[in-house]
């Protein structure tokens, strides 16, 4: 088996997963910028319940990119 066997063949999502910078994304601006939409946008996103954006100290934005993506390819 030569080496490149062993590994699965690259898709979207494994591509996605090994280029993506930072997994946490904190506060508007950087989840924001991962969407491409504006700062109003996403706090307008993060209000709806099936958008994977969580304040859990009740103040700070927080996001896992991952989720984001995976959440824009349901769209």
């Amino acid at each position: 088996m030569e080496k490149h066997d062993e590994f699965p063949p690259l898709d979207k999502w494994r591509f996605d997963d090994m280029t993506s910078k930072t997994e946490k994304l904190w506060g508007l601006p950087s989840i924001a910028k991962a969407l491409g939409v504006s700062v109003d946008k996403a706090r307008k996103l993060a209000q709806k319940d099936d958008v994977p954006i969580y304040r859990p100290d009740g103040a700070t934005y927080m996001a896992f990119r991952s989720d984001l993506m995976a959440w824009l390819r349901t769209k």
